[in-house]
């Protein structure tokens, strides 16, 4: 059985990224390796492009620039230090490293448009919070110092604070397409697994700096493992252009209920602390880095927390709605159930009590509907019982309820009309019943006085009277003795 390419391509991928490890130490072999990884990547891509929908392709191509953008980046730093013997920073290899950031954005944000053509606030608050808090980190230790530094040029201040500003924005669509709804395939993972390897090599270098420490002084082994992280996000890239799941990725996802992984929590937990945090260790270390900006980041932090907040009340206010009314209503009718009918008819008894005027119960049943169900089937039946209730309810009036009471029993309940008026509602309900069927019904007009199960229990005596008597007709139940 033949290979399929997707895994061709990653075995030998792996294969020539564990092979890095080992090169001699020979700056252009290296280079060479690098950019072949970036480019086998883009070739991997365009070859998977050509299996997807041209409608999906676009978010494809920005893959395929930005990583090969970002590979050609190594070529030119190379060049530009060997060639060149250009040691000014920034350097010829900037710009092609910087083009990741919009290209592989802009393909991100197409495929977010595509699967989810609507507006998520859900998502876009938590997408919003977690790039807050990483932004104040972005801000508070490569941007500001940069863009206070004496040792660089506006140009070098403008290039330094461009790379975490590009990992933020990067990360803000990546958690946009990992909080949206839709299907969690292999690529879907493939596509955040090599996104996500780019920032962490990015997070890992900007740490380095921060500590005073650059490649020329770190161990070998570690500046080629730093090296191998972003060729393995070239070859995941790859990978998923390669992978079947591909062909799907863009589809549109069906609206559901929102829900938040493990994951999602943590990172919304920990980019919440982040400026308790920094004000913390600020606190600890006896100065505050830029009490402004942590002051910003801890109010719009608190704003957005508490709007989600809220925004999960009300959504928990929703769901507790539908549920209660979903255990109210009958599944297959869509009429009150049982359960309503009995919460409702009480007060129904009390505003008649107060108000006065009659107030009558009516309970009808469909003749022989068990004979629908041996000789058609029960979606017969069920069909019969959907299509009454539907016509029944558009011959009541607009104060009446019209119940489901179980089986094929239904109960009216028709508060102002008394025996006369009830009597001429179930004439039009008889008229109105579909598939030339007939029902028997059972009319109880209130004393007064009795309870609701009395006065039920009267009309249901009515009912059996008219099932006695031959179907097909109406009786009215005998008044309450005195």
């Amino acid at each position: 059985m033949r290979t399929q390419p997707w895994k061709r391509f990653g075995a030998l991928a792996a294969l020539l990224i564990a092979v890095y490890q080992f090169l001699p130490e020979n700056i252009w072999l290296r280079t060479a390796w690098q950019v072949g990884a970036g480019y086998a990547a883009v070739v991997a891509i365009v070859a998977g492009i050509r299996r997807i929908d041209p409608k999906d392709r676009r978010p494809w191509w920005c893959f395929a620039v930005g990583i090969g953008a970002s590979a050609t980046g190594a070529a030119a730093s190379t060049l530009t230090s060997q060639v060149l013997h250009q040691t000014s920073y920034p350097s010829l290899a900037d710009p092609w490293w910087l083009a990741l950031y919009p290209a592989c954005g802009l393909g991100l944000a197409l495929m977010i448009r595509r699967r989810h053509p609507g507006r998520d606030w859900t998502a876009t608050f938590d997408t919003t919070t977690i790039t807050t808090g990483l932004g104040l980190l972005a801000w508070l230790f490569v941007i500001q110092p940069a863009a206070v530094s004496h040792d660089l040029t506006p140009l070098a201040r403008i290039v330094q604070a461009a790379y975490p500003i590009g990992d933020v924005l990067l990360l803000a669509m990546l958690v946009r397409l990992m909080r949206g709804t839709g299907s969690r395939g292999p690529v879907h993972w493939l596509l955040t697994g090599s996104l996500t390897l780019f920032l962490l090599g990015d997070a890992s270098w900007v740490v380095l700096t921060d500590l005073g420490l650059d490649a020329g002084t770190l161990p070998v082994t570690l500046t080629r493992g730093l090296q191998m992280v972003y060729l393995t996000a070239y070859t995941l890239a790859g990978i998923a252009a390669l992978h079947p799941s591909a062909l799907k990725v863009s589809e549109r996802s069906a609206p559901r209920p929102p829900r938040q992984s493990a994951i999602q929590r943590a990172m919304l937990t920990l980019a919440s602390m982040v400026a308790p945090a920094v004000l913390v260790a600020g606190v600890l270390q006896g100065t505050v880095r830029d009490r402004v900006a942590v002051a910003v980041g801890s109010a719009a932090l608190l704003v957005l927390v508490g709007t989600r907040m809220a925004q999960l009340l009300r959504q928990l206010e929703s769901q507790a709605r539908y549920i209660r009314d979903l255990a109210r209503q009958d599944d297959l009718t869509g009429l009150p159930n049982r359960r309503a009918w009995n919460d409702e008819l009480p007060r129904a008894l009390e505003r008649a009590r107060r108000h006065g005027g009659p107030l009558c119960v009516a309970i009808v049943d469909l003749d022989f509907f068990q004979r629908i169900n041996d000789k058609y089937g029960h979606p017969a039946g069920d069909r019969l019982l959907k299509e009454a209730a539907a016509a029944w309810s558009g011959q009541l009036r607009a104060v009446d309820t019209l119940a489901r009471y179980g089986g094929e029993e239904f109960i009216a309940l028709l508060p102002g009309a008394d025996e006369v008026q009830a009597s001429a509602v179930l004439a039009r309900m008889g008229a109105a019943t579909p598939l030339a069927q007939t029902f028997s019904g059972g009319i109880a007009e209130w004393d007064g006085e009795e309870t609701s199960d009395q006065l039920v229990a009267r009309a249901d005596a009515a009912l059996h009277e008219a099932k006695a008597a031959g179907r097909d007709r109406v009786r009215t139940a005998t008044p309450t003795p005195a």
